[in-house]
């Protein structure tokens, strides 16, 4: 059996040829460097493939329309070489259905600077059926290909938390308040007389975003990606705060603020102790209140509960803690892994019908397009 990584670097070079041979200026280094950045990629996302080919093979402007014709021509014309990247990057145990369903690349005019925004934008790359249909697929169900592929994916998620008014202004052109110091000192420039009113507005500030994930035995089969996508969230957002609780609670920020995925899962796992064991939703919304949200990180922010609400503890203490923390926060959202996106959802388990009156919205960490659907909602929290 043919190595993999010779397969591959074979029907890469075979691009790097038909490009000279159409008359660009592809160089020994070049085809090593566009060899290497493709190793790198995720086998499933050929926009990223086309890049890294623009990036390391074009070097002149007018080169681009040959760039694309020849892509479009190679990757589309009897897709062995596609089929044979995805032969030898793809899990052996992954589906056999995760091939190529179409590659788009838009015949663009190398004059026009306008084609390469509409290119960035353009659904180019091919999609592979059995990606689109994984966004929905519940995070227990997937095999562990399907799950390196989301991971990947996470990685390109961002939360863009809402804005809200602080009490500082800040000069406006225009807007419902007068600003008289400002008015009044341009009119001292000319002898009294106003020409024109100054205003102001109030700052915006970001909403703090608050991360409460359940790592407990029952959510073993979702903790992991909560975690991942804490990180993306925090690597999007430093106004993104991390807790991790089973039995107690754990501040996991500092732990997640590393670049390297992998390093900072570790590190996290490191820190909590209690991974994978019993659930106390209650000891940890009181220990968040008591020691972090009483002294001003959830007020006003958008506290985030990730569990599938099945406590262990005092029914009393989590209504409490509850009726605490709703008083601090802005907005207080339960990711529970029974709720399915665009479904209505009814509470189902003790902690989570506890805790329903001072939840004001619900949503679903059930899968990866729960996140999506999360993520895209958030702004809307304002």
């Amino acid at each position: 059996m043919p190595d993999a990584g010779v397969e591959l670097v074979e029907v890469l070079n075979g691009f790097c040829r038909e490009l000279r041979k159409n008359g660009l200026a592809v160089g020994t280094h070049d085809s090593m460097v566009f060899c290497e950045a493709a190793g790198t990629l995720d086998p499933t996302d050929m926009l990223d493939l086309y890049w890294a080919g623009r990036t390391s093979l074009v070097h002149r402007h007018e080169d681009l329309e040959v760039y694309h014709e020849i892509f479009r021509r190679y990757f589309l014309s009897t897709m062995n070489p596609v089929e044979a990247m995805i032969k030898v990057r793809a899990d052996p145990k992954a589906p056999q259905e995760l091939g190529v369903i179409a590659i788009q690349v838009p015949a663009t005019d190398p004059r026009n600077d306008e084609n390469d925004q509409e290119l960035d934008e353009a659904p180019l790359g091919f999609m592979a059926s059995s990606i689109s249909n994984v966004r929905s697929k519940s995070f227990t169900d997937c095999s562990d290909s399907e799950l390196e592929s989301l991971r990947r994916i996470m990685r390109r998620l961002r939360l863009r938390p809402p804005l809200r008014n602080t009490r500082r202004p800040r000069p406006a052109n225009k807007g419902r308040t007068p600003d008289l110091r400002r008015t009044i000192g341009n009119a001292l420039r000319t002898q009294g007389e106003i020409l024109e009113i100054s205003w102001r507005t109030r700052r915006k500030r970001h909403r703090p975003v608050i991360l409460i994930l359940d790592i407990s035995g029952s959510m073993a089969d979702h903790s992991r990606n909560l975690l991942q996508f804490a990180w993306t969230s925090r690597r999007a957002s430093q106004k993104v705060e991390v807790f991790a609780f089973g039995t107690r609670l754990t501040y996991v920020t500092k732990a997640l603020n590393i670049r390297s995925l992998d390093e900072a899962m570790s590190r996290a796992g490191k820190e909590v102790c209690d991974w994978e064991g019993g659930t106390r939703i209650g000891v940890a919304v009181s220990d968040f209140v008591a020691g972090w949200g009483r002294r001003g990180m959830a007020r006003g922010a958008i506290v985030v509960i990730c569990s599938d609400g099945f406590d262990r503890g005092d029914p009393e203490l989590l209504a409490d803690s509850m009726e605490k923390l709703a008083r601090l926060a802005h907005t207080i959202v339960w990711l529970t892994p029974h709720a399915r996106s665009g479904e209505n959802f009814e509470a189902n388990s003790l902690g989570m019908m506890v805790a329903e009156p001072f939840v004001d919205v619900f949503g679903s960490c059930h899968d990866f397009k729960g996140l999506e659907d999360f993520a895209a909602r958030l702004p809307t929290f304002a």
